[in-house]
């Protein structure tokens, strides 16, 4: 079984549009109201396996400065303005579709921040900084942002947003630090790395495609009356990450080094969806599950756009050292393995 879920969980850009498609037809051929049950195990499903592997000290390890002011100015002073113009563009009148998208730009970062910045031979401990400042920043300032600039656009009850993120995020990341101290109290570092760090992503990943599975079967009756919001939806996600790609290389190239900038562009591209995907779901009642939807389809965009940059890195900053290289690998396995031991293709 395990090795199925594993499976799963490095091959999300595949199961994540089959389980759009399930659940698409799920909901087409039968009543899916009976779904919204699943909703809170499948959220604590989603986020709960992802915080046993997070890894807060690595914060407070210095260096590289720079970078880490860079990248949370543009994930909170850029981007959230950015995705709000967009959302207002495109949907004037459908302000939860906006907030989907606003959800989809406000908390940084991902597991994968850290294992594409190795993919692309940039600085992966800078990545790691970011990830564990992201997430804990993104969850804090997430209410404030939806308040500020959609709170007259949408039912939103601020304390209800707030009890959702304690829920969500911060309580499920107590109880990760305390399962991890155990484990390895239990265990040791070496056993939990090799025989569990892979198992709790791995059950995170079913709780991300089954809330993928509810939020489209909850809404594809519209979507099947209406097939053209799908190409409406990806639009501007579309947009959004290639603007957030052109911004963090622009300003990445002129202020910082090579491995520090490949940082920066993960670290700011790269959102936890898990994350957003069960606030929209949980937070905003039914209409949430419009905001959801987006959310689910900029996983699509998320993996693949990630995975091309990598392609082009070389011809965007040039070849990285060759001699640093083999220990770059070796940093890379081990920073991912201490914050989030994901896959190649989570999100």
């Amino acid at each position: 079984m395990w090795k199925l879920l594993i499976t799963l969980n490095k091959n999300l850009f595949i199961a994540i549009p089959v389980m759009l498609f399930l659940g698409f037809t799920c909901g087409v051929l039968f009543e899916p109201t009976s779904l919204k049950h699943a909703i809170v195990p499948l959220t604590f499903l989603m986020v709960y396996p992802m915080m046993v592997t997070l890894k807060v000290r690595k914060v407070l390890q210095r260096g590289d400065g720079k970078a880490q002011w860079l990248a949370q100015a543009i994930n909170f002073g850029i981007i959230p303005f950015a995705v709000l113009l967009i959302g207002r563009l495109f949907f004037p009148n459908e302000p939860y579709l906006a907030l989907g998208l606003l959800l989809a730009g406000l908390v940084p970062t991902s597991g994968m921040t850290i294992s594409w910045t190795g993919f692309a031979k940039g600085n992966v401990e800078a990545a790691v900084k970011m990830t564990v400042i992201g997430l804990v920043l993104g969850s804090l300032a997430t209410p404030v942002y939806v308040k500020l600039l959609l709170g007259a656009d949408i039912d939103m009850d601020l304390s209800l947003v707030v009890r959702q993120i304690v829920l969500i995020v911060f309580l499920p990341m107590g109880a990760g630090h305390l399962t991890q101290s155990l484990l390895l109290r239990r265990y040791g570092q070496e056993a939990f790395q090799k025989r569990m760090a892979l198992r709790f992503p791995a059950l995170s990943a079913l709780g991300v495609l089954g809330i993928v599975f509810v939020a489209m079967a909850l809404k594809a009756k519209s979507i099947y009356q209406s097939p053209e919001l799908l190409l409406s939806i990806f639009v501007p996600i579309v947009i959004i990450y290639a603007l957030n790609f052109t911004l963090s290389t622009w300003i990445g190239r002129r202020l910082l080094p090579r491995g520090d900038t490949i940082a920066l562009v993960y670290g700011t591209v790269m959102r936890n969806l898990s994350i957003a995907l069960a606030l929209a779901i949980n937070a905003f009642g039914a209409q949430g599950t419009a905001a959801a939807l987006v959310v689910a389809l900029a996983y699509v965009v998320q993996v693949q756009s990630a995975a091309w940059y990598v392609k082009f890195t070389d011809r965007i900053f040039g070849p990285a050292v060759r001699a640093a290289m083999p220990a770059m690998a070796a940093l890379t396995a081990e920073a991912a393995a201490s914050v989030y031991p994901t896959n190649r293709q989570r999100a």
